[in-house]
This record gives structure tokens, sequence and C-alpha cells, in this order.
């Protein structure tokens, strides 16, 4: 639809989303990240650090993380990333995106990531490490997020292995 993601199933659901850009930044790979892109901790990265919103409160602190030569000339550098945020503009640059792992971990926030999420007390986090991969099984962008537990709905179908 030419939206980012969060944008899309906001708008699905009634709702309005935004973001608020944070940082856009060479900085090296945390151990979680390079991991995931099998590289050695501390390799420069590229970050676009972001705090988005639906209904004009703070949801999640989203941190992308790609590999420099993966968004080297992209928009994915640039405050705006264009029409379908990173997701379009890495399919731009010729990585045919297929698959998505995720990770999550619940946990009590710190009290900077409380007053940045605006947590009513008591309120938990969710910690969602997503790795997207391209059609080859190259991992092509990771996110470190910290979603506000009381603004997170899962809801899995998937058929039981045999």
């Amino acid at each position: 639809s030419g939206q980012a993601i969060l944008t899309a199933e906001a708008t699905a659901q009634g709702h309005t989303a935004g973001q608020m850009l944070r940082e856009l930044a060479e900085t090296p790979a945390p151990a979680v990240v390079a991991e995931r892109f099998k590289i050695p901790t501390g390799t420069p990265v590229w970050v676009r650090r972001r705090t988005t919103l639906v209904d004009d409160r703070p949801n999640q602190l989203a941190d992308s993380y790609f590999e420099l030569g993966v968004v080297k000339g992209t928009q994915i550098q640039d405050e705006d990333t264009g029409p379908g945020g990173s997701f379009a503009r890495l399919e731009d640059a010729g990585y045919e995106l297929d698959e998505i792992a995720e990770e999550w971990a619940v946990r009590m926030p710190t009290g900077p990531e409380s007053a940045a999420l605006r947590l009513p007390a008591g309120t938990p986090v969710v910690d969602l490490t997503r790795t997207t991969y391209d059609v080859t099984g190259r991992p092509v962008e990771v996110m470190l997020a910290v979603i506000a537990g009381d603004m997170v709905e899962m809801s899995y179908r998937f058929k039981i292995p045999d």
C-alpha cells in the first residue's frame, strides 16, 4: 500500500500512527545485532532510532540496524525514507524481502524507558528483536524495540507440525 508497516496496521485498526526520529548514525554493532548479521561486535553499522506513536502516545522505541553496504546511497540514511519506509527502500536496492524472525521477552522497564513511553505505573515492556531476511537468507535489517506492554496484542495462527 506504499505505507510503512506500523502505519498500515494502525490504519487498518482505526488508529493513527507516526514517528519521531531520534538518531540517524553510524554506530558500533551491539552484540545482539552483530550475532544476527554474523559480523564482529563493534563493526560499524547504520542505525535509525525512532519513537513510534499510536494515537499520539509513544508505543515503542525502535532501533533498526543495517550493514553499511546495504544502506549506502539509499534513503534509509535520510530522515524521510519515502513511501513504504525502509522495507521499500531495501527492495528498491535489490533486496527481495522474504522472511522475518521475531523474538519477544517481557520485563519491567527502566526509568528512562518508562518516561519515554509515558507508561502507567507498574506497566511492563516487551523487548522485540526482529530480523528481516532476503530471499537468499541474508539478514538485511535487525530491529531492537522496546514496546509499551499495555499497547501490545499478539495473534498467531499456524499449522501444527507433524
